[in-house]
Order: structure tokens, then sequence, then C-alpha cells
């Protein structure tokens, strides 16, 4: 598919990756349809599109409600009578033990996580099976093909999206909807603000586990899956050799991740229990991280991989050793 020209709907587009991926598609040419929870941050993002040269619409939406996903559709059809790609990126986390996680919440997240995910989906296949054709990208991660400690919610929550997309390639194949796609796409750790704005449990501060990527990195598969849509795109070699690594020894990956995030995922620093962005704004200012990144990079991200990767194979050699 050609990105200029085309009309492309993105979720949670107020910061990290669906605005990174909104920058991006609009400097590419696309006219773009920005949804997200907060309209002051949707402003801004609409404006650098527009500053782009791209035509731009901002429609405040929270994916957890039918209505207003349907709504969103619909708007964008009313004003760009099309729809040929919608990018499923809204999400929200809880980091916590799951027996500390609020059953309330865990709900919560995923009426946004996975709910969001197939009503978006529900919605751009309504438009893009009348047309004929369209994409569908579904922003899951790494933890939807490996599954880590206090993550449970969230690894739940990506593996359900990438679940959704497989059943629905499936149908599509059968019903003979060959220019119609859906397809995933697995970030590993992102420099956006996800990581002040989680729900937390656990005590600790949030971090992320390395390796850690610039949501522009994301954005650019996302813009490679829609000219060439493909099943899935795992973001960053790191992240390759991870999802290979967990294929071919999942039980040994899932042990050395455990003990990897459990060392690498939580700081020192005591924080209060939170809810973070999960019910609206956790009251963090409109630009933390300039609504884009976290700024949260280090220089020790290439050494996280590298203690990831060694300790995997080290496992590995005591394993074939015994």
């Amino acid at each position: 598919m050609r990105i200029d020209g085309a009309v492309v709907v993105i979720t949670g587009a107020s910061d990290g990756i669906g605005r990174a991926t909104a920058r991006l598609l609009a400097r590419k040419g696309a006219a773009v349809v920005l949804a997200a929870r907060r309209r002051d941050a949707l402003d801004e993002v609409l404006r650098e599109c527009r500053r782009a040269g791209a035509e731009a619409l901002a429609v405040p939406t929270d994916v957890a409600e039918a209505a207003a996903v349907e709504n969103l559709a619909r708007r964008a059809v009313e004003q760009f009578g099309r729809i040929d790609v919608w990018v499923n990126n809204a999400a929200v986390g809880i980091v916590a033990p799951f027996m500390d996680t609020p059953l309330e919440d865990l709900r919560r997240l995923l009426d946004v996580n996975v709910m969001g995910v197939a009503q978006g989906t529900r919605a751009a296949l309504e438009h893009m099976l009348r047309q004929g054709s369209g994409v569908i990208v579904n922003v899951s991660s790494i933890l939807g093909e490996i599954p880590v400690p206090y993550a449970s919610a969230y690894s739940m929550s990506k593996s359900a999206t990438r679940a959704l997309g497989v059943s629905v390639r499936a149908e599509l194949r059968l019903a003979g909807a060959s220019d119609v796609h859906v397809c995933s796409v697995l970030p590993p750790s992102i420099d956006t603000p996800y990581y002040r704005q989680v729900a937390n449990y656990v005590g600790r501060e949030a971090r992320p586990i390395p390796p850690l990527y610039a949501p522009e990195r994301v954005a650019r598969t996302i813009a490679a899956v829609v000219r060439r849509p493909r099943a899935e795109a795992v973001v960053g070699p790191a992240g390759r050799v991870m999802v290979m690594k967990h294929r071919a020894f999942p039980g040994l990956m899932e042990r050395v991740m455990g003990a990897y995030v459990a060392r690498a995922h939580l700081s020192r620093r005591k924080i209060p229990p939170t809810t973070g962005n999960l019910y609206g704004d956790p009251g963090l200012p409109a630009t933390v991280g300039g609504g884009y990144h976290g700024r949260l990079r280090t220089a020790g991200r290439r050494a996280g991989t590298a203690t990831l990767l060694a300790g995997a194979a080290a496992a590995l050699i005591r394993r074939r050793g015994q």
C-alpha cells in the first residue's frame, strides 16, 4: 500500500509510539486521524502533523468505549471518505505481582488493551471489507511473546492482541479478502512516558527493561508493515533474538527473562501505590518527555542486551552440560 494519500487512523496518538507514527506518516503524505483521551495533547500532535503538510483530524477517544470507537471511524470517513490504515496503539499498563493487582484495575486494562483493539479492528474491518482493501496494525509487545514477572496483566493483554490477529487473518483468507490485512508489531522496551504513567502496586518505580529503543524505531516498523503487510514484525535486532530464543527454548528463556526482569525492571526508588493513567490523566504535566519520548535512554541499554543474551547462553550451556 502507498502511504502517500492514505487515510490512517491512529489510537494512542498523544505521545510515544502513536505520536511518532503520526509524525512519520504525516511527513510521508498520509492524512492522519488522531485519537487519544487528552484533547490538549492531541491538539499538539495535530499542529505537528499539519506543519508537516498533512491533512489531520483529532478525535478525543477512549477506546474502551465501543460507541467512542464507532464515532472515531465515522468521523474519519466523514472527513476523508475512507479508512486505509488503522493502527491500534492505545494501551495502559500495570506493574504489580498478580495477587496484588486489583481486579477492577485488571478489568480496566483489558477493556483498553484488548477490547479497545477488538473494537478498533471491527470498526476498521466494516469499512475495509466494503472498500476491498486496508491494513490494520495492532501494536502488541515482546511481552506478548515472553510474559514476565510483575506484568501479568499487560503480558496477557498483548498475547490476546496477537491471538486476535491470527484468528482474523485466517477468517479473511477464508472469506477471500486477500487485500485486507491484519498485522501485529512487537516492540521491546520503548523510550516513552509509559513508565511514568503506569499503574504501580509493587512499591518501587518501574524502569524499562534493556534494550531500550526510540519510538521512531517502532514508527518505521509500522510504516514498513503498512507498505508491505506481513503477519508479525518484531522491532529491533535484540527483540528478534529474544523471540527466536524463546521459540527454540521456551522454558529456559522464561526462567532467564524472569530473573533478568526481577533485577532490571524495578529501581530502588520507593513510590506509593498509584493507578497511573488507567482511568484518566495521572496528574503529570501534559508534555512529560515532550509528550513524545520518556527521556529514559541510558548508556547501559547495549550492556543490558549483552547481559540478557550472555545469561541465556550461560544457562543453555549449563543445561546442555547436565
